[in-house]
């Protein structure tokens, strides 16, 4: 899930942002199921394909746990092979290291203080190695269908910003401003649909401005890509 995260210019904070209603309506048309784009099966395997994306692509990890999930079923068979091998498993992931040592350390709480079931609040699964809010939102949103926040992960944080529904850089106070923006039973829908929109149409490096549902309302619009087909340009710095 690693990109570029824009800078929001001083410009852009001076227009007004898109209503939710509208992004929500056209978004919601345009991809009228939304859903989690990891492969999982259980629980746990939802939670490990969550801790396996940070920094690396949805479609790499579900290639990695085609093999992982068979191997590795339950929370104890973390736990049974050497660190080495877990980390030989996941390795194409990228910080393989620090994955496999959460993953193993995520498992043995799970045994330890939740009788081997993934826990399903947000107070709980935050205390898991290598879990924070959104790989917990991630999980009571697919998972347990609880609406307690929203995931934000790197298209999330730059839609938000392009769209002008947050300022913000830091994910916490991005999904704040997206929690008091959209109404809570669409909170999981919402992440989905931002996700899937910069994967498909507002991509990072050549956003497809022209083809966009949002793009007589988005306020990063204005200057991009034209129906004449100009180059599209990416408002702010690329940090």
């Amino acid at each position: 899930m690693s990109e570029p995260t824009p800078r929001v210019p001083s410009r852009q904070r001076k227009r007004k942002p898109v209503r939710p209603k509208v992004l929500l309506d056209r978004l919601g048309a345009l991809y009228p199921a939304p859903k989690c784009e990891l492969n999982y099966t259980t629980c746990l395997d939802l939670l490990v394909a969550t801790i396996l994306s940070a920094q690396c692509t949805d479609e790499r990890v579900n290639i990695v746990t085609q093999a992982l999930f068979r191997k590795y079923r339950r929370p104890e068979d973390y736990l049974s092979v050497p660190e080495a091998e877990l980390e030989a498993d996941i390795h194409s992931t990228g910080f393989f290291r620090n994955k496999a040592k959460n993953i193993r350390g995520a498992c043995r709480r799970i045994l330890d203080e939740f009788d081997g079931e993934v826990p399903g609040t947000m107070e709980e699964l935050i205390t898991l190695p290598g879990v924070a809010r959104k790989t917990a939102n991630v999980v009571l949103g697919n998972w347990f269908g609880r609406n307690e926040g929203i995931a934000v992960d790197t298209h999330v944080t730059r839609l938000s910003g392009l769209l002008g529904l947050s300022i913000e850089t830091d994910p916490v106070k991005i999904e704040r401003d997206l929690m008091q923006a959209f109404p809570r039973k669409r909170w999981t829908e919402i992440s989905h649909l931002l996700i899937l929109h910069g994967r498909r149409v507002c991509v990072a490096r050549r956003p497809k401005c022209a083809a966009c549902v949002l793009n007589d309302v988005c306020p990063s619009a204005a200057g991009s890509e034209t129906a004449g087909g100009a180059t599209a340009k990416q408002p702010g710095k690329l940090v």
